[in-house]
């Protein structure tokens, strides 16, 4: 049951995200690293990844579907986690600390509980309730 829980609230978490980043693209334009090419488009086809993978964690026909949303949205976060690193150093370069540590620790550490969210929700994996065999 914490699963089906967990999967919706993390579905509409990443469609809200989703939906954000496409309604307006703005705040996250201005944390994406400067190498990187075609940033309107990369931010518009990242709101669209995290819509459709929100729809494929919560759709009740496709166990397969389910897994393939929990690994993209998985790979997503793994994808993005250099533009978060980026927001951190330029607001910790700023004189005023911009959105400061109590904002920019916990996101760092809730990154990788993130990923591995998406994948427990997703039916990837279960671990860490997952029995070891004995032999």
């Amino acid at each position: 049951m914490i699963r089906g829980i967990l999967r919706w609230a993390l579905a509409i978490f990443y469609a809200a995200a989703g939906y954000a980043h496409i309604a307006n693209p703005e705040p996250f334009l201005s944390i994406m690293p400067g190498a990187i090419p075609a940033a309107e488009a990369i931010v518009f086809l990242t709101g669209v990844a995290e819509i459709l993978g929100a729809i494929a964690l919560v759709q009740p026909w496709s166990d397969n579907m389910r897994k393939a949303g929990g690994i993209g949205l998985a790979l997503y976060a793994v994808c993005v986690f250099p533009a978060n690193i980026n927001h951190f150093v330029m607001d910790m370069a700023r004189e005023d600390a911009g959105l400061g540590l109590s904002y920019h620790l916990p996101r760092m550490v809730a990154q990788p509980v993130i990923i591995w969210l998406a994948l427990w929700v997703g039916g990837v994996t279960d671990w860490p309730r997952r029995r070891r065999s004995s032999d």
